[in-house]
């Protein structure tokens, strides 16, 4: 990728919020989400690198960021979002610096993954519970008596002869969608990213870890890492993840410090507690 599709985002300033609210004959800020979250925290702006990684607890704006993005670019999404009352006039009031958003870039979040595994489970339920009742019609069919007294009854007639040739699984195979590759939440979940990610676009993702394992996290770092250093692709992802944290050359914004700050991902909080956790028991690991 020789140029960042997106280069800056310039948030609504602290004298823009208050114009705001002061022209909406408000007294106090509350219910204008989400105007008053990031001049208290003296972020304006974010620069961006083929890897951003927004961290921070919750409650500190990262996902917020994410949305600002999409909706400000017109990213498409898998899930539908609300917002609030106010969101829209606040991504007005953003300005982005980029050089053509590709066509097939996308927002993917928790709720995205979510929503593919609760669609896939009832999907598998479906076919289920199609397949034993069509197990029931062949056993009714492979043993009634042929009947063809005029062209009314050549749908029955052709049913119950294919039942009386055929065994009760080709029967019903013949009749019935194959169920989905049902494999484990962790696999099912990278699975969704490896079809949506595609070659050359931007990916806003939204903690991916929620539905990985360890192991599926790493695997989804390297994943990201070679998408976006061979594949043309720039991200933006908000997560807790070590394994995303520590993706080479990604740059890491930490929402929790004040003001917000680019910082290693090894002097974040939680990966200094993560850090001091495994070196306490380093020893027990020696004995494996």
């Amino acid at each position: 990728m020789a140029d960042l599709y997106l280069q800056k985002l310039q948030l609504v300033s602290e004298g823009q919020e208050l114009s705001f609210v002061m022209g909406q004959k408000r007294t106090c800020y509350k219910g204008v989400y989400p105007f008053k979250i990031f001049p208290q925290k003296g972020l304006q702006e974010l620069s961006f690198a083929p890897v951003t990684v927004l961290y921070g607890g919750n409650g500190s704006g990262k996902t917020t960021l994410l949305n600002i993005l999409a909706e400000k670019l017109g990213l498409t999404r898998h899930s539908a979002f609300s917002g609030s009352a106010f969101f829209g006039e606040y991504t007005s009031m953003c300005r982005v610096q980029q050089s053509g958003i590709p066509r097939d870039s996308q927002i993917l979040t928790s709720d995205d993954v979510s929503d593919y595994l609760l669609n896939l489970r009832a999907l598998s339920d479906g076919i289920d519970t199609r397949r034993e009742r069509l197990l029931e019609e062949y056993s009714d069919r492979k043993w009634r008596d042929l009947r063809f007294t005029s062209l009314d009854d050549y749908d029955q007639w052709k049913e119950g002869y294919d039942a009386k040739r055929r065994t009760s699984s080709r029967f019903v195979n013949d009749r019935l969608m194959k169920n989905p590759d049902m494999r484990s939440n962790g696999e099912t979940a990278m699975n969704y990213y490896t079809q949506r990610i595609t070659e050359n676009a931007l990916y806003l993702i939204d903690e991916p870890e929620n539905s990985l394992s360890a192991a599926f996290q790493r695997e989804l770092a390297g994943f990201l890492a070679d998408s976006a250093r061979f594949f043309g692709c720039q991200f933006v992802i908000s997560t807790h993840s070590p394994f995303l944290l520590a993706i080479p050359g990604a740059v890491v914004y930490d929402l929790d410090s004040r003001p917000v700050r680019v910082r290693p991902w090894t002097e974040l909080e939680n990966m200094r507690v993560y850090f001091s956790f495994f070196r306490k028991h380093e020893n027990e690991f020696k004995q494996v």
